[in-house]
């Protein structure tokens, strides 16, 4: 029951917040919001506002729309008076903010949360380094058991040229790390680190891009690489806690690297690099909703904001019937100056259903391997 009932929660706020950011922006253009629905299926509950819109709260809660007075929509009937409060007859700029608009609250809700951790004060897993896996490029360079990682520098795609060393940024803690490693995996970038031995001595270790892991569907780059984080009490875990700038500033900045990184992998999935394996479906969503909630509102809070990020970047794939696919036939009608034509964004419609429902299977299939295969 606490599965679901996080699993419940997660799609609640994520998709309501995702459909509220589609909603205020319409607003803001002068467009007439014809219903506001969390959920789909049979209303449980319809509230008509003085703005003529319909808020429904439906029975199958697995998402939400926003639906606009829209021309283009056949079943849409449209006076001469209220045609300028119609989606289709707003400038090409204000239609993609409109669309834009959801995908880009899933992202300020990402760091929302992400600065609220931050806010009250987090425990967070010190950069402290295992013993590195044999023949990994952390081993060859020498990294050794016990060296915590006190800061970073980026070294580009450099091959090999010796870098000059100048300020390093500051590690917080493992997570922040861990989250820059992938960020430099990813993007096939060098970087250094500073590190402090047991001891107490600091010495640095360059790790230039020529070196590092290439993402592969059969690897996991970080054992290639090397770095991974040794086992630490938690009483010797170290709280980090931010004022509301530094907070903020701290949580957009996290945001854009998993945004990064993920967008990345995202694109691994279509190039072979990343494994299919690795799509996960309501199952994984529910498991994990489940898991985090039931550890404390921070963990639960930091996956939702990992969802949240996840939702953005999903509806911002070049599909037709996600967002990407509306801003691509934004694009299309920017560069070649008239629209799609209706019959055709329809024919493109029915083939974005075939590539979501082929996703959503497969996510589906890999969940039940996971969770129900023996």
């Amino acid at each position: 029951m606490i599965t679901l009932a996080a699993f419940l929660l997660t799609l609640g706020v994520l998709v309501s917040f995702h459909e509220f950011g589609h909603f205020l922006a319409a607003r803001c253009c002068g467009v007439r919001v014809l219903r506001f629905a969390i959920g789909f299926g049979k209303p449980l509950y319809t509230y008509h506002a003085k703005n003529k819109t319909e808020w429904v709260l439906a029975s199958i809660p697995l998402g939400g729309y926003v639906k606009l007075l829209d021309g283009r929509d056949r079943q849409q009937s449209i006076s001469p008076e209220e045609e300028h409060q119609a989606f289709d007859k707003k400038p090409l700029w204000q239609r993609s903010l409109i669309v834009a608009a959801g995908p880009i609250a899933n992202f300020l809700l990402a760091v929302v949360f992400f600065g609220l951790i931050y806010l009250t004060g987090a425990p967070q897993l010190p950069a402290v380094l295992q013993n590195p896996p044999e023949n990994s490029v952390a081993a060859n360079l020498g990294v050794a058991e016990g060296d915590r990682v006190i800061g970073w520098q980026d070294l580009g795609s450099q091959a090999d040229t010796v870098p000059l060393f100048g300020d390093f940024e500051p590690v917080a803690s493992w997570n922040a790390l861990r989250w820059s490693l992938m960020d430099a995996i990813t993007g096939e970038d060098g970087f250094a680190l500073e590190l402090q031995s047991p001891a107490g001595s600091r010495y640095i270790k360059a790790f230039y891009a020529k070196d590092l892991p290439k993402i592969s569907p059969d690897k996991d780059p970080m054992m290639s690489l090397g770095l991974l984080p040794v086992a630490t009490p938690l009483e010797k875990w170290q709280e980090l806690k931010l004022g509301p700038i530094d907070a903020v500033v701290f949580a957009s900045q996290r945001v854009w690297v998993i945004t990064k990184v993920s967008t990345r992998l995202m694109i691994g999935l279509f190039t072979g690099n990343t494994s299919l394996k690795q799509l996960g479906g309501p199952l994984s969503i529910a498991d994990m909703a489940g898991k985090t909630v039931q550890v404390g509102w921070q963990p639960f809070l930091a996956f939702l904001a990992l969802m949240s990020i996840s939702i953005g970047l999903l509806n911002l794939l070049p599909f037709p019937m996600l967002d990407g696919g509306q801003l691509l036939y934004d694009a299309w009608e920017l560069v070649a100056g008239k629209r799609i034509s209706t019959s055709m964004q329809e024919q493109l419609q029915k083939l974005g259903f075939i590539l979501l429902i082929s996703m959503s299977l497969l996510a589906l299939f890999n969940d039940l391997q996971r969770y129900i295969s023996p």
